[in-house]
């Protein structure tokens, strides 16, 4: 399926849930969110829908993300449906890891393929500072549960920040050393309450920087498949995994943007700063048929933006003013 600028779009990230076990600094405001009405998330066969007829729009990747997708009843049943789409090649998640340790091995058993946690610090203090939970231990168990499990793709999330965990770099990136896991660095983008919240985020090139004073040359690692997603990965010497990075400010990569969002509320987001997309939930209460609904869907991606226009002052799109936790992570 391409948009109007030629772009194959295969991915999708769907977010299942608002609700979070976590409060962290760039995702949530301190005061807590207005919970969406359950009436107002799309149910699971309402997903299964849209799942079905983007797949045969060509979409072969599917990441479920939330708030924190784990929380949702019925999750582990869900991947193996999802799964079971034709079509639909790849089933990722991204989790905060603090239900992991119980839900690894069926996720695994479930036919998940890939796991992401975001983890950006193995201090407790930074941690408690960050996600305003004293849950550290249990990420860490997670953790240890998709070894167990079995689980071959496992990559580590971090969002460097301005001295709250910069220290963290290099004993994150040694993970890599003693695991067969990616780590990345991810830039901190302008959208949300981080910035509302005073946190500055550290240039990928400063990271790099560090990375290689502390363990020498990073070597560039060939891209395998285009469903990758936009992480640079480098190997280091010594490394049983490899390191990741993911500046969409500093070196943009939008002429290689392969994906679109689903909202727990079924608001379809062609890109992370635009406001526009498609209200697919209406179309599915409405009685809109699967070919309506296919249709209604490739005419949203073909209206793709081309960029976004973070560092602008004013573009001309709209921008999305909603928190990460509503965009999904």
């Amino acid at each position: 399926m391409r948009d109007s600028f030629q772009r194959n779009i295969e991915y999708v990230r769907i977010s299942i849930t608002d609700l979070c076990n976590l409060r962290c600094r760039y995702c949530m405001p301190e005061a807590g969110v207005k919970k969406l009405r359950h009436g107002d998330v799309l149910t699971y066969e309402e997903i299964l829908r849209v799942v079905r007829a983007l797949a045969q729009l060509g979409i072969r990747k599917v990441r479920l993300t939330g708030g924190e997708p784990l929380l949702r009843p019925g999750i582990v049943d869900f991947v193996r449906r999802i799964k079971g789409v034709q079509g639909i090649e790849h089933v990722a998640m991204t989790t905060n890891g603090v239900l992991l340790s119980s839900m690894a091995g069926q996720l695994k058993e479930a036919g998940l393929d890939s796991v992401n946690v975001s983890v950006d610090t193995l201090r407790e203090d930074a941690f408690v500072f960050l996600t305003r939970r004293a849950l550290l231990p249990s990420v860490q168990e997670g953790l240890e549960a998709l070894f167990s499990a079995g689980f071959a793709d496992v990559k580590l999330n971090c969002v460097p920040i301005a001295g709250v965990n910069e220290e963290d770099i290099v004993q994150l990136a040694d993970l890599a050393r003693q695991y067969d896991v990616k780590v990345r660095f991810i830039e901190l983008m302008p959208i949300g309450c981080a910035f509302e919240a005073g946190l500055h985020g550290i240039p990928m090139d400063e990271v790099r920087k560090r990375l290689s004073e502390e363990y020498g040359t990073l070597l560039p690692v060939e891209r395998n498949s285009s469903l990758q997603g936009p992480a640079e990965y480098a190997c280091i010497s010594g490394f049983r995994g490899q390191v990741g990075f993911i500046d969409a400010m500093g070196h943009k990569f939008c002429h290689t943007c392969n994906r679109v969002r689903l909202t727990a509320e079924g608001f379809l987001k062609l890109c992370l700063y635009s406001g526009t997309g498609l209200d697919v939930r209406v179309l599915l209460r409405s009685g809109a048929e699967d070919g309506d609904l296919a249709k209604a869907l490739a005419r949203a991606i073909r209206r793709k933006p081309e960029a976004h226009s973070f560092l602008e002052e004013s573009g001309g799109d709209v921008r999305d003013a909603r928190y990460m936790y509503q965009v999904g992570g």
